[in-house]
């Protein structure tokens, strides 16, 4: 026999604030900053707090911020019990988009094409890039000494690289010397791949991929612009790296 068991029912204000929280904002005021034109910061606390009740148009509207159904603000309906996730629509709204961690970048590191494919690709929230809004944006992690002298910064062990895939924008940007992109190496049918970052060099006859290193192992790769012959080996630029971030150790 439970005596004295008091079991607490969800109040639509409890999956506002769930819902607020699960798309990033920490407080009622973060969210009122993020959408001045949508958000009364005074009328959200009421709603959260149970002072006002909230209407459907309110639920409406809130949902659509936050990413999750009206109706599973009001009525618990539509969605499952577990914590709603921000939708794409919300990460946009508030200058975030979605990256995909693509993999590692090592040079000189030739791997089975299977160990590139992860069976649940994971998305992680990062700022979008505003010139290239519709572009896929990838991030690799680097490793190796491959580009540790790159100028002015150089690229570390540990950093991670944001880039935009170079599909989705090879219309609209043509490759220049000095850029720093990611570059991908086939060998033996396709069966080995070398994911890898470089420095272009381009020339009337050819296009060299340049490592920015103290390590003299590593060398250029050259592609010869009227190279007919076959030695087994593709070369193709898959990403532009826009931007580069590292965690600080420790935490």
């Amino acid at each position: 026999m439970i005596i004295g068991h008091n079991v607490r029912m969800e109040m639509p204000k409890d999956r506002l604030k769930r819902a607020r929280a699960a798309a990033g904002f920490e407080s009622p005021t973060e969210a009122a900053a993020a959408f001045p034109r949508d958000i009364n910061k005074n009328t959200l606390i009421s709603h959260e707090n149970g002072n006002r009740p909230i209407s459907k148009k309110a639920a409406e509207k809130y949902g659509e911020l936050f990413g999750v159904a009206a109706g599973w603000i009001l009525f618990n309906d539509g969605e499952d019990d577990g914590m709603p996730a921000a939708s794409e629509v919300v990460l946009s709204r508030v200058g975030m988009g979605a990256g995909l961690i693509a993999g590692v970048v090592a040079a000189g590191i030739f791997r089975e094409v299977d160990e590139f494919d992860q069976s649940e690709k994971e998305m992680v929230a990062i700022p979008r890039d505003e010139k290239f809004p519709n572009a896929r944006q990838l991030l690799f992690d680097c490793s190796g000494d491959s580009m540790n002298d790159l100028k002015p910064r150089p690229i570390l062990e540990g950093d991670r690289l944001v880039c935009i895939a170079y599909d989705d924008v090879e219309h609209l940007v043509e490759l220049k010397s000095g850029m720093v992109v990611v570059v991908q190496r086939e060998r033996d049918g396709g069966h080995f791949r070398e994911w890898s970052v470089k420095q272009i060099e381009l020339y009337p006859d050819r296009t060299e991929f340049h490592p920015r290193s103290t390590n003299q192992k590593h060398k250029p790769i050259v592609i010869q612009r009227d190279h007919d012959a076959d030695d087994g080996v593709t070369v193709q630029v898959i990403a532009l790296v826009r931007r580069i971030t590292n965690e600080m150790p420790g935490f």
